[in-house]
């Protein structure tokens, strides 16, 4: 299964890359595109679940990877919740 790495930019200007462990998330992100924040979070769990579920259909279970960053994204996101103007960057998305 091939694994997609997701670049982001924080509404502070921080750079974070992240991991999915199929193609599924780029049916969910556009490289170049700015999402507010809500809309990005709604994004990250249905592209990284869609990602995890790639992977339980052929492994026959969850990819904790997956989870697990999302679990990272969800937690870092927190630290914009107080500004409702909060947009984040999808910088790429390679291979």
């Amino acid at each position: 299964m091939p694994e997609m790495w997701f670049r982001l930019r924080w509404p502070d200007g921080r750079q974070e890359t992240c991991y999915s462990p199929s193609t599924a998330i780029a049916d969910y992100f556009e490289p170049g595109a700015r999402y507010p924040l809500a809309e990005f979070l709604e994004r990250s769990r249905a592209g990284l679940g869609a990602a995890s579920e790639r992977v339980r259909a052929r492994y026959g279970m969850p990819c904790s990877r997956a989870l697990g960053q999302l679990a990272r994204i969800e937690e870092a996101a927190k630290r914009y919740t107080d500004a409702p103007e909060a947009v984040v960057t999808v910088e790429g998305i390679e291979p």
